[in-house]
Order: structure tokens, then sequence, then C-alpha cells
């Protein structure tokens, strides 16, 4: 055990004042939710190595959590005042991680291309959460025998949830890598087997012009046969029988003119890397 501190419980509870949640904080420092609530209870000082984790946590020193209460807070604001300059994102993923929770799964991401005109593109994504965040990943596969290009595509990012919409920042994975960013919302109809908006990014021909064209996510499920997933991944004739017919009425409804009339002339959907 470290040496006891009289102040350390009050200025624990201080420090958690701060946070998102105890339970959050617990997953992210991976220490047991009951075993830190013994802390915060003043009935448990922890090791050397948990009060060390406990402290990085916030930016601190083992010592300043045996620092008056005073004291402490106008070190704990300095930190967090120093935190909010050097990450102004960092309270916005995932914003809302409970409203995040039902969507976390894998998905089949179909989105209509410009670059392969009259077809449309089906991808696969994941949602998972790892310490306290919603991680993003993507993978697109295309293989145009016609014209000899052979496509591979993969995105990592970060998930966010504000207004009933769920924001995606990802980025290509190489040496030059681009963004691509996706905002999506479900369908009246279908709630979360399938969720619709717009994605963004700049395309790999037609010298990085940058885009936004419709796209749809068909949820299935937390565990899916990944070879199958990805066997799915590739170009679409939009009377092929693959296609859902949610996903079909979306990516091939009329658009409004004035949409229509800013589009750039046959962008990919993202940057390979």
């Amino acid at each position: 055990m470290s040496k006891p501190c009289a102040n350390f419980s009050s200025n624990l509870k201080l420090a958690c004042s701060t946070h998102r949640s105890v339970s959050d904080l617990c997953r992210t420092i991976g220490i047991n939710r009951q075993q830190f609530n013994r802390y915060l209870n003043a009935g448990t000082l922890p090791s050397a190595h948990n009060l060390l984790t406990i402290a990085a946590a916030f930016g601190l020193e083992p010592a300043d959590f045996d620092l008056s209460p005073g004291v402490f807070r106008s070190k704990l604001s300095e930190w967090r005042r120093q935190t909010a300059l050097q990450r102004p994102l960092a309270d916005a993923f995932p914003g809302d991680l409970h409203a995040l929770g039902p969507y976390l799964g894998f998905y089949q991401a179909w989105h209509t291309s410009l670059s392969w005109p009259d077809r449309i593109v089906c991808a696969c994504a994941h949602l998972r959460e790892n310490g306290g965040q919603v991680l993003v990943s993507s993978l697109e596969r295309i293989e145009d025998a016609e014209n000899g290009i052979v496509q591979r595509s993969r995105y990592r990012g970060l998930a966010a949830y504000r207004h009933q919409r769920i924001f995606l920042t990802e980025l290509t994975r190489g040496d030059a890598p681009t963004f691509g960013q996706t905002i999506l919302m479900p369908f009246e109809t279908y709630q979360r087997r399938y969720l619709r908006g717009v994605t963004m990014g700049i395309s790999w021909r037609n010298n990085n012009l940058p885009y936004a064209t419709r796209t749809v996510w068909q949820y299935l499920g937390k565990r899916v046969n990944k070879r199958s997933l990805i066997s799915r991944c590739g170009i679409y004739a939009p009377n092929s029988a693959a296609l859902p017919t949610a996903v079909l009425s979306f990516l091939t409804e009329a658009q409004p003119v004035a949409a229509a009339s800013v589009q750039t002339p046959r962008p990919d959907r993202r940057a390979p890397p």
C-alpha cells in the first residue's frame, strides 16, 4: 500500500467529477470498478502502481493527491485547461457512448460511385468500443476487370453521436493518408437495420477532387462471417439481385437539381492508401 494521504479520497472524488463517468474512467485506466469504489470511499488506498495510473489519467503526479483541496483544485483546473487547448475535439468522440452502443457491430456499406457510372459500390465496416471511444474501420475492395483496376482501401477513425446522428471521421492507411467523413441517421421505417446519410472525401482520380455522395449502411450484427462480409465488397449494377430494396431506393431516388449541379466529374468515394 502507498503512504496514507489525508486528502486522497476527497481529491480523487473531485478529479472524477471532471470525467464522463467513474465506470468509463475505470475502463480507460484498467482498474476494477469495485476496487476503485474503495478508494473513493476512503476505505482503501491504492498501491503505488495504481496510484501512478490514476494520477497519469489526470495529468498529475501521485503526490498531488496529498495537496490541500484548494491547491489540488487549481492544479487540476490547469491540467484541464491545457488539455482542452491541446485536444479541442477530445470531448466530441464518442459524444454519447450509451447512445452509440446499439449501433456497434458489422455493416455492409453501400454508396453511389461517380467513378463507375451506373454502378453501386459495396464496402464493409465495423464499429467497436475501445477505451471509452468508438472506433470505426472499413474496407473497400473493387476489381474492375474491364478497365484493369484493382482497388484496396482501408480506413480507421472515430465515431461520435450528436442530435440523433452518427458522425464518422476516418483516415486512410498508407504513406499519404487522406480523410473521409460520413454522417449517418436511422431510416424511419427500418430503424437500426439501415443507416442512411452522406459520405465525403477526395477522389483518387481526377486530381484529388472533393466529392459528396449518398451512402446506406446495412447492419449485420455483432458477430458475422468475415469472409462472407468481405466477399460481398465490389461494384454492382442497380438491377443486381444482391442489392437490398431499401439500399437501392435511397441511392437511386431523384436528387434535387441544385444538388446534382455541383457533382464533381466521376470521383471515387475515397482515396486509397
